[in-house]
């Protein structure tokens, strides 16, 4: 007789769609899915970032070939709403959605800030999310089995000097995604807050505001840690498949941050 798979099998089959999933957290979460046997889509700004995910991906799992598809969709235009229109147009009925996208932060000050700014810092970390999820409705299957999983960060609970703008959005994104998961129900609604992950989006931080600061800054994220270590993408995916699997799961914050809330001072 052989035996059970009760837990390990409770994401076989289901259709996922990552917007954010070419790189970082999104494409962890990526590898994740496709171990699950899921029927994994992805969705980046660029083409060329898409194919390149997608061979990466079949490079470690290549007989998920026929379970793996991506699409464009440019989160920072003024199309924004269009595009992901555009997007959900392209994928039949999803049984779960990941929100990771996200562009390089932006340190900008409050004597800085012009609301042309302030809006451009939001578009794909807090508008995106909030219209994806407002179209996504006509594209899930009915009841708690589906879900949608949002991201903000630590900068939400513990904000940094000149981030003052950023930590608006990342706040702003916990009631957003309370209000969802009851405006949306019972599909599922959730938010996956990390701190600081090494992925490839720091790389793009180091040729802009953090190109000097960028090694110093990483080594005080690793010091306020009670871990004594950064957070890997592949760790952090855990999250997002656990507000998938737990159907009991919703309205609520998944924080994995090596323990940084935990420690006292400023980063």
């Amino acid at each position: 007789m052989a035996d059970a798979h009760k837990y390990t099998n409770k994401l076989a089959n289901a259709r996922v769609l990552i917007i954010g999933g070419s790189s970082g957290i999104g494409f962890s979460v990526a590898e994740a899915c496709l171990e699950q046997k899921c029927t994994v889509i992805i969705s980046s700004s660029q083409q060329s970032r898409i194919d390149s995910a997608i061979s990466r991906l079949l490079s470690s799992y290549p007989s998920a070939k026929d379970r793996l598809s991506g699409h464009p969709c440019d989160l920072s235009s003024p199309t924004l709403e269009e595009n992901i229109k555009t997007l959900f147009s392209k994928i039949d009925i999803l049984d779960h959605i990941i929100f990771t996208a996200g562009d390089a932060l932006v340190k900008l000050s409050l004597s800085e800030a012009t609301l042309e700014k302030i809006q451009k810092a939001g578009m794909v970390r807090f508008f995106a999310p909030l219209l994806v999820a407002k179209h996504a409705v006509a594209h899930l299957a009915p009841g708690p089995n589906s879900s949608i999983t949002l991201t903000t960060g630590t900068l939400s609970e513990k904000p940094m000097a000149g981030f003052g703008v950023m930590a608006c959005y990342a706040a702003g994104l916990q009631s957003m995604m309370r209000g969802l998961a009851l405006d949306l129900k019972p599909t599922r609604v959730n938010l996956v807050s990390p701190g600081f992950v090494e992925t490839e989006l720091w790389n793009w931080g180091k040729e802009e505001w953090a190109k000097d600061d960028f090694p110093k800054m990483a080594e005080q994220f690793q010091k306020g840690t009670t871990t004594g270590e950064l957070g890997q993408p592949e760790d952090v995916a855990e999250a997002y498949l656990y507000c998938m699997r737990d159907r009991n799961v919703t309205g609520s914050m998944i924080s994995t941050n090596s323990g940084a809330l935990l420690v006292t001072g400023k980063f």
